[in-house]
This record gives structure tokens, sequence and C-alpha cells, in this order.
């Protein structure tokens, strides 16, 4: 929905940007001394920009992630994807995953649901359009490259998630049980405004939280 919006109206609000301060990563409190993930993709290199397959402007799937690293003593993984730079007061939530099974491992490309896509049987949480699922990058037209920070967090036993927990939910378990974290950012932007016809957009403005 957001490539709809004048590209003037972007540059207006270059300067208006969540922050990479925002995220749950740097927010929740994490105690010194926890280990650390190794996220990656096949898809992109950290930093570097995420192929239009997986956007607004593409297929829209979610993108394929792979992890090292998982302590011995978690009992699962939580999954938290934000928009640093989405113009609004914190960031965007694209994806939330939890009770992530508590090992090495995948989440292979177009695993979580999306517009015209099923995916598979995820504990998925709820992103800011209040749905399960993954809400592709669709950064405004003019607004500059965006950040989309995959943030994973490995926890220790506890109380179970609701059935469709959002931000507050699992920052709060995060920051009572995590025993490892670890990070990727993948980067995208829309210069000139223009998007491809006929491809897969949102269709509900944006909530936060």
């Amino acid at each position: 929905m957001l490539e709809k919006l004048p590209e003037a109206l972007g540059h207006a609000l270059r300067d208006r940007r969540a922050g990479l301060d925002h995220l749950v990563f740097n927010r929740c409190g994490l105690r010194a001394g926890h280990g650390t993930l190794q996220v990656s993709s096949l898809a992109f290199a950290d930093h570097a920009e995420i192929p239009a397959r997986y956007t607004a402007d593409g297929e829209g799937e979610s993108p394929p992630l792979q992890w090292l690293g998982v302590p011995a003593g978690a009992a699962s993984l939580v999954l938290v994807v934000e928009d640093a730079d989405a113009p609004t007061s914190e960031p965007l939530v694209h994806a939330i995953v939890v009770d992530i099974p508590p090992e090495d491992g995948a989440l292979h490309e177009g695993a979580l649901q999306s517009p015209g896509h099923d995916g598979d049987e995820v504990h998925a949480g709820r992103n800011s359009y209040l749905r399960a699922g993954w809400i592709p990058p669709d950064p405004p037209p003019g607004h500059g490259t965006h950040r989309y920070a995959f943030q994973l967090f490995a926890l220790a036993a506890g109380e179970a998630f609701s059935s469709k927990p959002g931000r507050d939910e699992v920052a709060a378990a995060i920051r009572a049980r995590a025993v490892a974290s670890g990070l990727l950012i993948g980067t995208y932007h829309r210069p000139d405004g223009s998007i491809r016809a006929g491809e897969p957009k949102a269709a509900t403005a944006p909530l936060v939280r």
C-alpha cells in the first residue's frame, strides 16, 4: 500500500524514522554474557539489499533464514522482523514467530504466510497489520533506504505464548528469558516511486502493535 504514496511525501518524511535504537534487539536490556546466534540468509548478505522477489515489488514471500550457535539450554527460538526506518514512532513489525525448535536450523523461503501464500504451520504472532504472517517490505517512494532487522532470540523455558502474541508480549519474554541473540539486517528502497503493475500489494494500512 505504501507504494501508492506520493513520492513528494516520501521525501518530506525522509528524516522521520523509528531508528535502530527502538528495535526489540536494542530495547530488551539483554544481560551481559548471553550467547551469540549467527543469523544469515541464502538470499542476501548482512546489510545488503533484499531481492525484490521477497518484497511488495515481487512475489512477496518471506526470505530464507538460517542460524547457528543455539545454546544447549535453550527451550525455543523467537524471530522478530522490524523495519527500523518506518516513518513511525516505533519500527514496523513485519513478522513474529515463536516456539521455533531449539536447535540450529532454518526457515525456508515462503515459510511465513503472506499475501497469496499460505506458508508453513509455524506459531506466528501479530505483525503491524494485526495479522499473523509476513508483511513484504514496502517502503514509501522517495523515503530512501529502509533497514529490515531479522532478530533471533534463544529463550530458556517459561510461560507459554498466547495464540497470536504481539511485540509487547514477545519483548517481555525476551527480557525475562533470552539466553542468546543474533541479528541480520537486509535493506530495500524504492528510489523513483515506481512499482511494476499487477504485483501483490498490502491491502490494509499499518497499525503499530
